[in-house]
C-alpha cells in the first residue's frame, strides 16, 4: 500500500481525507514540519491543485495529495469561484468570507441563490506525473448561517430539497457521504487502486 503525504495544513481537510480515503486503503501522512504553504494563485482549481501537489511532493521526496476547493455561486457570476478561501482578504476568517457573501447576495430572493461546491484533488509523483480528479455538490446559498459544524461556507450552503439543511448543520458522516469533496476523495480512492486492488 503506498503512502501519501497530504500538502493541506489544515486539520478539517485532512480529517475529511482520512475519513474517506482510510477504509478505500489509502494512507495520508500530515504534511511534514517545516514544508512552507504553497501559494494559491493560479487561475483555477486545477492549476493551484496540481502546483500545490507537485510542490510538496518534490520538497517532501514522496507522492502528495492537494485539493482546492471553489464555492460558485450564479447571482454573483460564479464568484467567490476560486478566490474562496481569500474571498474577504489574504488572510480572511471563515467568518469573514460568510459575512461577506451574504451583504453581497442581500436582496437576492431565495429561488435565485443557486450555487455549487467543486472540489478538485491532485495526487504528483515526485517526478512530475500528476493525476486529477473532481466533485460537485449543487445547492444553495441560505438567507443566514445555519449549524456548527463543517467549516468554510459550510453553515450557509443549502442542500438541494427535499433535504434543505445547510452543510453545517451535518454530523460528519452525513456531510462526507454528500459533499463534494467526499464525491471528489472517493473518485481518487478508485482511481488509485488497480485493477489488482492495490494502490498505485
Amino acid at each position: 500500500m503506498t503512502t501519501y503525504v497530504a500538502a493541506t495544513a489544515n486539520a478539517h481537510k485532512l480529517e475529511e481525507m482520512r475519513a474517506v480515503l482510510t477504509p478505500l486503503g489509502v494512507t495520508i501522512d500530515p504534511r511534514p514540519a517545516g514544508l512552507p504553504e504553497v501559494d494559491e494563485d493560479a487561475d483555477t482549481l486545477e492549476e493551484n491543485a496540481s502546483h500545490k501537489a507537485l510542490t510538496i511532493a518534490r520538497r517532501a521526496g514522496r507522492p502528495a495529495i492537494a485539493d482546492d476547493t471553489g464555492l460558485f455561486v450564479a447571482a454573483l457570476g460564479g464568484r467567490p469561484g476560486v478566490r474562496s478561501a481569500r474571498y474577504a482578504g489574504e488572510s480572511a476568517s471563515d467568518a469573514d468570507n460568510v459575512a461577506k457573501l451574504l451583504v453581497e447576495l442581500r436582496g437576492v430572493a431565495s429561488g435565485n441563490r443557486g450555487a455549487y461546491f467543486r472540489t478538485v484533488i491532485a495526487v504528483a509523483q515526485p517526478t512530475g506525473e500528476v493525476l486529477l480528479v473532481d466533485g460537485v455538490l449543487d445547492g444553495a446559498i441560505a438567507l443566514a448561517p445555519r449549524g456548527v459544524g463543517g467549516f468554510g461556507y459550510d453553515p450557509v450552503f443549502l442542500l438541494p430539497a427535499p433535504d434543505g439543511r445547510t452543510l453545517g448543520e451535518l454530523s460528519p458522516e452525513e456531510k462526507n457521504a454528500l459533499s463534494h469533496r467526499g464525491r471528489a476523495l472517493r473518485a481518487l480512492g478508485d482511481a488509485l487502486r488497480a485493477p489488482s486492488g492495490e494502490s498505485v
